[in-house]
């Protein structure tokens, strides 16, 4: 899950980071009230949960109250990669000399948050990654130690920080790293953090990414979803608590088990076909999860075949195969589909389709085979 830039900002503002005053506006006379209640330039920044929107022409600078007006009338429901802009922050504008790049994330490798600085920060930090690695910084933490004072010194250090900066660098980093574990992120992200010309360190943009296995422990957090940027089939997926992701492919995907749907997708591809989403209904899914993932599988206007895939543990075939049956009595489609059920109550499961002429394999090689066939219209 993730928050907005003012949502992320806020909560780092709570550990300690500092941040420009500011606030949000979703009309352009609001935007206007907030540049004259802050006197001076300001910064109107919409507020998409998607990358890339200076370029877009999401984000600009006005220099007084009625300038900010006009900005936030032109960026107010503007399109950026599809999203409608309803809000935008109007900030105040910092005299920026330099630019850091400061995050922190979880190495998989190393089992541990790892800090991840540089000192050629901003918008391009991905190409500076790719271009010039030798400039990004890793610091890998000890999760039953934490983040100790020394580190963070050290870092200020390596990232060429004046002395008269380090105590300001080392508040701010630690709060970076305790808003990533007390909020559970899987990334917490400040960037830039600028130098400004009155000799402080800032805040200007922010991001926390949230894990949603851990948002149970975190009802105040799980209120902040922006359910108006997700997309339909997201929303519904999360309310019936499928893990679910759309792909670009034309083969659509059911299957219980996170691993065995990475497979399932692998061998998909191996016979020439492409999967058109990831979507694991879990262990125990009684017919009605399964007629709500089907739904969601023929919203895709890409979907050309489905492929089931359901090895029976604590989910059983039977329900499986009920759930398909009673989700097409519901959305009506001519979309081609075929079954792979094994395990738990399989011969009912297969007997169940069997009576209602639904396709089957016997193998997962053989349902792939099929689906790829389906999908190309044969």
């Amino acid at each position: 899950m993730k928050l907005h830039e003012y949502q992320s900002k806020r909560i780092f503002a709570k550990y300690g980071v500092p941040i420009p005053s500011g606030d949000v506006a979703t009309t352009p006379a609001e935007a206007q009230e907030i540049a004259k209640r802050l006197g001076g330039p300001v910064v109107i920044k919409s507020q998409v949960l998607v990358g890339g929107r200076g370029k877009a022409g999401g984000i600009k600078v006005a220099k007084d109250a009625n300038h900010a007006e006009k900005l936030a009338e032109q960026i107010l429901g503007m399109s950026i990669k599809g999203i409608t802009v309803d809000k935008v922050l109007v900030d105040q504008a910092a005299d920026i000399k330099e630019e850091i790049y400061l995050g922190v994330v979880i190495d998989r490798a190393q089992r541990k948050p790892v800090i991840i600085a540089s000192a050629a920060g901003g918008v391009e930090i991905e190409e500076v990654a790719k271009t010039n690695p030798e400039a990004i910084i890793r610091l890998p933490i000890d999760p039953q130690m934490g983040l100790l004072d020394y580190q963070a010194r050290d870092l200020a250090f390596d990232l060429g920080l004046r002395r008269d900066f380090i105590n300001q660098f080392v508040q701010i980093v630690k709060g970076l790293y305790q808003v990533f574990i007390d909020s559970d992120a899987s990334l917490a992200e400040i960037n830039p953090l600028v130098v400004t010309g009155q000799g402080r360190l800032l805040a200007v943009d922010g991001k926390i990414v949230l894990d949603d296995n851990a948002l149970f422990r975190h009802s105040e957090l799980a209120e902040l979803r922006d359910v108006q940027e997700e997309a339909p089939a997201e929303r519904e997926a999360r309310r019936a608590g499928l893990s679910y992701v759309k792909l670009d492919g034309e083969i659509g995907c059911m299957v219980n088990g996170a691993g065995l749907a990475m497979a399932t997708m692998d061998i998909i591809k191996h016979y020439g076909g492409e999967p058109a989403n990831f979507l694991d209904i879990g262990g125990g899914a009684k017919s009605e999860k399964v007629a709500a993932a089907l739904r969601i599988i023929l919203s895709d206007s890409k979907v050309k075949a489905v492929l089931f895939n359901i090895f029976g543990g604590i989910t059983r075939c039977d329900e499986v195969a009920r759930g398909i049956l009673d989700a097409l009595q519901e959305v009506k489609t001519d979309v081609p589909m075929v079954a792979r059920l094994v395990g738990t109550n399989e011969e009912e499961g297969r007997r169940i389709l069997a009576e209602a002429n639904f396709p089957s394999a016997s193998s997962l090689g053989e349902a792939a085979q099929k689906a790829v066939a389906l999908a190309k219209g044969a």
